[in-house]
């Protein structure tokens, strides 16, 4: 990794109002895809990706993530005093450790995405850094991030990860515009947001994933709001194309959308199907000899 890309940015403000009632007291990034949260499998990424400093931009009602986030040492006493000392230890590793900044901004009002990263820009300074957003979760060795950060050492500009989708589905994303193709690396000219099946300009999608220019934030704070009054990271990125570039990086691991239901249960199957204490209720389902990859897909 560059000295360079020490931040990472978690946008975990909204109200994730599609997994209500769940999400009334337990904040969206606290579910947990069978004994891990979201937010915990986001941050062992940034870590594998060499990051110290993550900037989580919440929401005043989501205490309960930063509660998460930093050591709890009370519950790391009563445990080792009820002797769990491993499990103690094994909180205390997934927690926020001594030598890495962590820092929480609040983001009151529902202003989008673009909106979001510009709360974190006092804790980026000049420099690139990478966007993560928890719900999309994208499992596989390397991870995502590593990779990315390895790549936007020879991109630079901005970078966003990318998937192929069928046709019929890129209405439902933000979609690249290709000028050329190279292996993994798709240059853009250009992103279009949610276009119409039959006018996008090609099937790949853009998903929770971006190594960043720290100039977007002169572009995030010009942005008009679009539509539903929201700053839209994607307006951003495509207000400094010219100036710094823009790719598109095809990564190696799977995404799951665990802002839906679905989506999150497809994780759920994937993970279970790769550990032997799931057997038995796999096979009470009619699961037990499909291949994760073939439960994620379905």
């Amino acid at each position: 990794m560059t000295s360079r890309i020490r931040t990472v940015v978690f946008p975990v403000a909204g109200l994730g109002t599609r997994f209500l009632p769940a999400t009334k007291a337990t904040p969206k990034e606290l579910l947990p895809v069978i004994d891990k949260p979201l937010i915990q499998f986001a941050m062992d990424e940034a870590r594998a990706a060499g990051f110290t400093r993550m900037v989580f931009v919440s929401h005043p009602t989501k205490g309960a993530i930063e509660d998460y986030v930093r050591h709890d040492h009370d519950l790391h006493a009563t445990l080792c005093a009820r002797g769990k000392d491993d499990l103690a230890a094994m909180l205390k590793g997934m927690a926020a450790a001594e030598h890495e900044e962590i820092e929480f901004v609040m983001q009151p009002e529902p202003l989008g995405l673009g909106h979001a990263v510009l709360m974190a820009r006092d804790h980026v300074q000049e420099e690139a850094f990478a966007v993560v957003l928890p719900d999309d979760l994208i499992l596989g060795e390397p991870g995502c991030l590593k990779e990315m950060v390895e790549a936007h050492a020879e991109t630079g500009g901005h970078l966003v990860a990318a998937m192929e989708v069928a046709q019929a589905e890129t209405k439902s994303y933000g979609v690249l515009d290709p000028l050329e193709r190279n292996g993994r690396f798709t240059r853009a000219k250009g992103m279009v947001e949610k276009p119409k099946p039959e006018d996008a300009p090609s099937r790949l999608a853009v998903v929770g994933r971006y190594v960043l220019d720290s100039s977007i934030f002169e572009d995030l704070a010009a942005q008009k709001p679009g539509a539903g009054g929201e700053i839209q990271l994607t307006d951003s990125i495509a207000t400094g194309l010219k100036r710094v570039g823009l790719a598109g990086f095809e990564f190696s691991g799977t995404r799951f959308d665990c802002g839906s239901k679905a989506g999150m249960l497809a994780a759920k199957l994937h993970l279970a199907a790769s550990h032997p204490e799931f057997r038995d209720v796999l096979a009470a389902h009619g699961l037990a000899t499909a291949r994760p990859d073939r439960i994620a897909a379905e």
